[in-house]
């Protein structure tokens, strides 16, 4: 796995060399529920920043701009809130499908997108975009900052690559789309155990209730809904992946 990510890494940086100095790489990652995404996200924005320090460390010329380039934006920040499900006429469904994609706010999410496809001038300033909270199960606003050095930003999410409009005005406006691929007993394995880790569900039964009636629904969803990847990246086991 270690040499996919820096083969990842490798060439979201070579992309660079395509694009003017004042623009943004915005790369989405995609996939079902327990399909691995923030692992291959985090992982590869980790790896992106540490080849491209090494890179400054080794060059005179580039020793001035010696700083992290790559920024991690999850799409969980984007989640309605419970007060928000809760005031919805369908409050009931809307609760206990959290996590699907009329339970998320993709308006917002392209908004983001459209300011940081802005070109950064010399006096820009950061960009701020929500997290989630998973102890008080909402996002928090203005808690993830991308600074105007971030020049690669990869964005990870379920519903990146729909092909249902807004999602596809999101998907649009990236440079690349990625899709990981795993097998969906896989998936269903990981999220019973992730739902049971986090809390979630409070026994294996309520776990695989969740996983069957919600998160494999919405996965059967992104994968007969979704666009063409750019790239096919094959999920394996790994512990570490959720």
């Amino acid at each position: 796995m270690e040499s996919t990510f820096a083969d990842l890494a490798a060439h979201c940086i070579a992309l660079l060399s395509h694009i003017p100095a004042e623009s943004r790489i915005i790369v989405a990652i995609s996939g079902i529920p327990g399909s691995g995404k923030t692992t291959l996200g985090t992982a590869v924005v980790s790896k992106i920043n540490e080849l491209w320090m090494t890179a400054c460390a080794a060059d005179a010329e580039k020793a001035t701009h010696k700083t992290q380039i790559c920024a991690f934006v999850p799409m969980d920040g984007f989640h309605l809130t419970r007060a928000q499900l809760a005031a919805m006429p369908n409050a009931e469904e809307a609760i206990a499908r959290r996590g699907a994609p009329f339970t998320f706010d993709p308006e917002s999410l392209l908004s983001l997108v459209q300011k940081l496809r802005v070109p950064v001038s010399a006096d820009a300033k950061s960009i701020y975009a929500p997290s989630f909270d998973h102890a008080v199960k909402d996002p928090i606003e203005n808690d993830i900052k991308v600074l105007p050095t971030d020049r690669i930003i990869i964005i990870e999410g379920l519903y990146l690559m729909l092909e249902d409009s807004p999602w596809n005005q999101i998907a649009d406006l990236m440079d690349e789309l990625w899709f990981v691929n795993v097998e969906r007993a896989v998936a269903r394995d990981r999220i019973i155990r992730r739902h049971l880790e986090a809390g979630i569900a409070r026994n294996e039964a309520e776990a695989i209730k969740r996983a069957d009636e919600s998160d494999l629904v919405n996965g059967d969803y992104i994968v007969s809904h979704s666009l063409t990847p750019d790239k096919m990246i094959i999920s394996i086991q790994d512990d570490r992946i959720s």
